[in-house]
């Protein structure tokens, strides 16, 4: 049927700031969706405040309101732009709670908008936990014994009726916010109460546990007509009682047989159809592994986290098949874009194996519980293709970029130990399991304790077996072969055999990887793709790409703290720039959330980890003329060294320049001689070393390592005790680290771009937090309105003595102290920045295109270009971090030099405290009809920051529940609280620069304050 044809202008609402539990997939289903629109000739208007996203680049829509995702904030851009029709299944829960809300107030029937694609009664069938079971009910789909439940007593009154443990899902909520499993009455009552605190409604499912079921999910589609198919069907690692998103997941399952797989199927599309879903939907079963008994745990009745990775699993474009059934196509009607042949209706056949791993925090926080269970942690995830289960699952595990992992198991731990700690799923246990094999434990012993699959074990026991082999030194061609097949990298090979790069150099010449294509059909019809991965099994499918002036692009691979989707919004935007500059681009990445890993982003796509030997695999294949890692992150920027030493181009960076960033000896060697001024501080490379220069400093100090993430491994500490301690318990791999003196004052930084000579410096922003917390776990206003001229002069006279003395190009990042007139220079990232995208949207000019602009063309100089004075920018916008603290609210949540924040918002408006508000409403949006804000501050660091409007702070602070809970001297008691309050997604502040911004933007100068009395501004500033 053709599309509707009564719109004309169609509203998406996004998903808002990266949290743990809605992440970069939504930026990618997002991008897809205002694409699909676009290319159907329809005027696109998004709303989304998360300036790290490419989705919120003016090339996807019409036009971007950076503006709070709340009712009042969605009605008044309603009023002023009368879309035709609305989409709310891009943004995940976010999107999908609030179209509910405009529909149930009456607001979107009252401006004429059509909820477009699942109607809201569909949405609430697979959301509301009562009425998914009674429609499971009436499909004879059985579902675990469960209540609905909106009171303790009554949860209570369930669990008589049931043994524990009892697991918790509360309505309307994402990532398995609030929930959990309680395993006693004591626990149990906890979850009860911070679960009905996180729903929405406050309602929960309490269900009878089936952990140690199997977990399988399907990825289906259906269209209005009630055409169905099933895209992807996954196999979770663990078994039931792991959140998926803290799961490995294999696609296509492999340990069921072809009735299991029938049936599930077919009750997936079933289930589907009776909620009448259009669009994409997620549908999640648990299946007795001795039987044929399976039980329906729920659904997602939009696109999700698992679209993302069915999209790029089997080459299916999820989210852009879906907006095209939301506009009234059918599946039989859409040609699939990446093979160009084939039809929606075309359910994937794969000829390959997906193994999907999470990216956990714990290597930044070790202190944090890493017991994994309903609620999920992980802050993003790799994907791995090969053709053997061994292959993907070892490739997945070199493409989480954690430092030296491979497969080995890290610590000390005795039999027994490792034994009884496998029993709980944890981050670890995958490695755990490997060294339990190393010790002769077998399949079978560890499946009686872990209840894993036999299949998944076994497929880790040949990887053991590999290993083994190497290690006992009879390395020969046939064994080095099945390495490869494995996918062992040489480095390791040569580690475990004992053995010389000579003695595989005859081998290592005539085995080199082949790569294959990804084309959703598996060879069954001709495809043109130009989406590919990397095998030792098989014939090379794929030929050089044509073209004289090729780039590698490498991405950022896994969302991590410190390094999150802003940099796959660098990546894409240099990969549109190169190709207006005539570029055959080439992109390597493994992060199937992004949208650099789109099919239809770079001229090729390598799904592959982003190590040494991969990398020159792609290079030698292609015959890559240069290599960008300025886009990449940090894990980019690592291999500048190994590529530089095989004779790889790197474009416009040399290692040399970054070395002099990023090694602090040289640093400040470097900073010494241009006479730019730095804190005291000096490289150490050992304890007695680091312990003798802190003698010659004044405390506190920051102890930090070079080359890290997000401030990874960086410690403030107060005295030469703690100094000690932490020598003591520092891994050798902390060494070297610098030690500075530790200064009071202001962080200010700048993010610029540089032709070799001079930098183009567009403002300067400010942090409101004082230095010492890490610059983006701070709120930043931009452009600053208090930093003095002559500082701003200053600044860019330092700027450009360093760039001028490195001949440096392309975007850099520079933070600095500021304390009444002494400016000192604490460090500089030679790349792509977390911040670049923010300036960017504030400004109106991307500064990706100007560094490309000067990278592909050695002679350019910035006075070529016309581009934004900072006096040209009459708008404030106001950053500010976003903490996954529900997902972990064990943590210390007081703010330092380590990172914590999972994502940032942007704020905009005519003033600062126009959009501090916007921001503080956007925090803690039920701020109109009354809620909580706990605050964790004592009144001697308030008093400490001398800000008027403190010293009345006490007499407004309400009780809990009605306005501020205050935790004054910051008791048991007020930390439990804290805990609960996270949990339950309540705004916490521990910073007194944060508290005081959010009394700034009140305007309250200590009076009470009423939440109750909150109105939104009335302006709305787009972008």
């Amino acid at each position: 049927m053709p599309k509707e044809p009564t719109l004309n202008k169609i509203l998406i609402i996004g998903s808002g700031p990266i949290i743990i539990g809605q992440a970069a997939e939504f930026d990618y289903s997002g991008t897809q969706g205002c694409l699909a629109l676009k290319e159907e000739g329809y005027e696109v208007v998004l709303v989304n405040h998360n300036p790290a996203t490419i989705m919120t680049d003016t090339t996807y829509a019409d036009k971007v309101y950076c503006e709070p995702l709340t009712v009042p904030s969605l009605t008044k851009i309603i009023e002023i732009e009368k879309p035709d029709g609305i989409l709310a299944n891009l943004g995940g829960q976010t999107a999908l709670n609030l179209a509910v809300q405009l529909h149930e107030k009456g607001i979107l029937e009252g401006n004429g908008v059509k909820l477009l694609g699942t109607s809201v009664p569909s949405i609430q069938k697979g959301e509301d936990r009562e009425k998914f079971r009674d429609l499971m009910n009436e499909l004879a789909h059985p579902v675990a014994e469960s209540a609905i439940v909106e009171d303790l007593e009554g949860a209570l009154a369930f669990a008589e009726t049931v043994s524990y443990p009892v697991i918790v899902r509360p309505a309307y909520t994402l990532g398995g916010r609030g929930g959990g499993i309680a395993a006693t009455e004591e626990e149990y009552r906890k979850l009860v109460g911070t679960g009905l605190k996180a729903s929405p409604i406050h309602q929960l499912l309490v269900e009878k546990s089936i952990a140690g079921f199997k977990e399988i999910e399907y990825e289906v589609m259906r269209d209005s007509k009630g055409n169905c198919i099933s895209v992807c069907n996954m196999e979770n690692f663990d078994p039931v009682g792991v959140h998926t998103g803290d799961s490995i997941v294999v696609a296509p399952s492999q340990t069921l047989t072809d009735q299991e797989f029938h049936m599930l199927r077919t009750a997936a599309l079933d289930i589907v159809d009776a909620l009448e879903v259009i669009g994409g939907c997620n549908i999640q079963f648990a299946l007795d592994p001795y039987s044929s008994q399976y039980y329906v745990i729920e659904v997602n009745p939009r696109v999700s986290r698992s679209s993302a990775l069915a999209s790029k699993a089997t080459g299916y474009p999820i989210a852009k098949i879906a907006v095209k059934l939301a506009i009234g196509y059918t599946l039989n009607e859409i040609i699939n874009p990446l093979t160009q042949t084939t039809f929606a209706s075309f359910e994937p056949a794969l000829d390959y194996v997906v193994v999907k791993f999470p990216r956990w925090p714990f290597d930044k926080f070790p202190e944090a519980n890493r017991v994994l269970g309903t609620k999920m942690k992980a802050t993003g995830e790799v994907m791995a293709i090969e053709r053997s289960m061994e292959a993907a699952f070892h490739k997945a595990v070199q493409s989480l970029d954690i430092s030296s992992q491979g497969l080995e198991f890290k610590g000390e731990a005795t039999d027994g130990e490792l034994l009884q700690r496998i029993g709980v799923a944890t981050d670890l246990r995958f490695f755990e399991l490997l060294e339990l094999m190393r010790r002769g434990y077998s399949v079978s012993e560890l499946h009686e304790k872990t209840e894993i699959d036999s299949l998944f074990l076994g497929v880790l026991q040949h990887l053991v077996e590999t290993e083994s082999s190497l290690k006992t030194g009879s390395l020969d061609e046939h064994l080095y072969k099945q390495a490869k097949e494995q996918r062992f990298d040489d480095d390791k090979i040569l580690a475990l055999s004992g053995k010389s790069p000579e003695w595989i150099a005859p081998w290592k010449q005539d085995l080199k990887p082949v790569f294959k294509m990804v084309d959703t059909c598996a060879g069954e019809f001709e495809a043109v793709t130009n989406y590919v991965y990397s095998t030792y099994y098989g014939v090379n499918e794929i030929e050089p790409l044509e073209g004289d002036k090729k780039v590698l692009i490498i991405g950022a691979g896994p969302i991590r703290i410190g390094q999150g989707v802003e940099f796959d919004y660098s990546a894409v935007k240099a990969i549109q720039r190169l190709k207006e500059h005539g570029y055959t681009t080439i992109t390597v990445n493994n992060n199937p959330e992004t949208v650099s890993t789109d099919y239809e982003t770079a001229d090729r796509l390598y799904f592959e980890p982003i190590t040494k030997e991969s990398i020159l695999a792609i290079i030698a294949h292609e015959s890559i003329d240069a290599v960008l890692v300025q886009f990449g992150g940090q894990t980019a920027l690592n291999l500048a060294q190994d590529l530089e030493e095989h004779g790889v181009k790197l474009l416009g960076t040399s290692f040399d320049t970054i070395d002099h960033l990023e090694d602090r000896e040289r640093f400040y060697e470097l900073l010494d001689r241009l006479d730019i001024p730095h804190v005291n501080g000096d490289i150490c490379h050992s304890r007695n070393e680091a312990i003798q220069v802190a003698k010659t400093l004044t405390y506190p100090l920051l102890c930090r390592p070079s080359y890290v993430i997000g401030g990874k491994g960086m410690v403030k500490v107060e005295t030469p005790g703690e100094l000690k301690e932490l020598l003591e318990e520092a891994e050798s791999s902390y060494f070297p680290i610098l030690i500075d003196e530790f200064k009071a004052g202001g962080e200010v930084e700048v993010d610029l771009v540089a032709d070799g000579k001079k930098a183009y410096i567009p403002g300067v922003m400010e942090h409101i937090e004082r230095a010492g917390v890490h610059s983006g776990d701070s709120m930043s206003i931009f452009p600053s309105e208090s930093v003095p001229e002559h500082i701003v002069a200053r600044i860019g006279e330092y700027a450009d003595s360093l760039i001028s003395s490195l001949g440096y190009k392309g975007l850099m990042n520079i933070q600095f102290l500021l304390k009444g007139d002494e400016l000192l220079m604490l460090e500089v990232n030679p790349r792509a920045s977390r911040t670049i995208p923010i300036v960017s949207k504030i400004i109106g000019y991307p500064l990706v295109d100007l560094a490309i602009d000067l990278l592909a063309d050695p002679s350019a100089e910035l006075s070529a270009f016309d581009v934004p004075s900072p006096q040209d920018v009459n708008l404030k916008g106001v950053k500010y971090p976003v903490f996954s603290s529900h997902a972990l609210p064990e943590l210390d949540q007081t703010l330092g030099a380590n990172m914590k924040s999972t994502g940032e918002g942007l704020c905009i408006g005519g003033t600062v405290e126009e959009a501090l508000h916007k921001v503080f409403v956007t925090l803690h949006d039920d701020m109109e009809a009354g809620g909580t804000i706990f605050v964790d501050a004592k009144d001697s660091e308030l008093v400490k920051h001398g800000t008027s409007g403190t010293a009345g702070f006490k007499s407004w602070v309400k009780s809990d529940g009605a306005a501020l809970y205050y935790n004054d001297e910051q008791t048991r008691e007020g930390k439990e609280k804290r805990i609960e309050a996270l949990e339950a997604g309540i705004t916490v502040i521990t910073e007194p620069a944060t508290l005081l911004a959010f009394i700034r933007s009140q305007g309250a100068g200590g009076a009470p304050i009423h939440l109750t009395e909150y109105k939104i501004k009335q302006g709305v500033s787009g972008v």
